[in-house]
């Protein structure tokens, strides 16, 4: 569950959309913040980073929550986190495989340690919230692969998130509640995902749609567990236009109309 530098995917997302690329050029002008804390969860330690733009203005906050091949081994997620932030948020690195004891997921041990990576996360959402700079109710979740996993789950029953963006993320059966409510979700995945199946894709499709939740669906013919090319330009520009319809627009859209769209 491991990406390239290629399929940083959300990270070259917010540098290139011309939906907010007044506000974008603005916000790269400014310098950015990188601050390295720590809060408790299941009486382990979590590391989280910290990125953001200059100003006390509350901005709205998102959790980047990485895929199995975790921190140790993989600089890009912290490039891509530098920026989102550039564009306006307040971009939450979580390490919750500190909550295991683990720099990789293991996948003799992935399910039995789903559970407590998914208490981590909403922990991290708490500290996310509190931390200074934030508006605590514009909070959402960037997921790839396992972390994307992890963003549904942990969506499916806290409110608090008001958006997620899933990149090729498994559905983890058993883990997301389907009596509860899922907020506006865009799913984007391959059709050739070697490693998680496109049928995961869909699988979240037919859940959003029961829930007549808002969201959108683009499976990319031909591309496997990232994007590249054209797929990748396209996926760039719908991640930044959903953030900023669901999360950095106006309060008012997270109200509006389900949206699917596929293709």
């Amino acid at each position: 569950m491991s990406i390239t530098r290629r399929n940083l995917l959300i990270g070259a997302a917010l540098a290139v959309s011309s939906n907010a690329q007044a506000q974008q050029d603005k916000s790269l002008s400014m310098p950015l913040t990188a601050q390295r804390n720590t809060f408790k969860s299941g009486g382990k330690a979590i590391a989280v980073e910290t990125f953001q733009g200059s100003g006390t203005s509350p901005r709205p906050t998102l959790l980047m929550l990485h895929g199995a091949d975790g921190l140790s081994y993989n600089s890009q997620y912290r490039e891509a986190a530098r920026t989102v932030a550039a564009a306006g948020y307040q971009v939450h690195l979580v390490h919750y495989l500190d909550r295991t004891g683990e720099k990789r997921a293991s996948f003799s041990t992935l399910f039995q340690n789903f559970m407590p990576w998914m208490s981590t996360v909403q922990d991290a959402l708490t500290f996310a919230a509190n931390h200074p700079g934030a508006d605590g109710s514009r909070i959402g979740i960037v997921g790839i692969s396992l972390g994307a996993a992890l963003g549904l789950a942990v969506s499916s029953t806290d409110p608090r998130v008001k958006a997620l963006v899933n990149y090729f993320g498994p559905l983890p059966q058993g883990a997301v509640a389907t009596t509860s409510r899922l907020p506006p979700t865009l799913v984007l995945h391959g059709s050739a995902d070697p490693i998680v199946p496109v049928a995961n894709a869909y699988a979240v499709e037919a859940l959003l749609r029961q829930q007549n939740v808002p969201h959108e669906v683009k499976v990319y013919p031909g591309q496997g567990h990232g994007f590249r090319g054209a797929a990748e330009e396209d996926a760039t520009r719908r991640a930044l236009a959903f953030l900023q319809r669901h999360l950095a627009g106006s309060r008012a859209a997270m109200d509006s109309d389900p949206l699917s769209v596929d293709g």
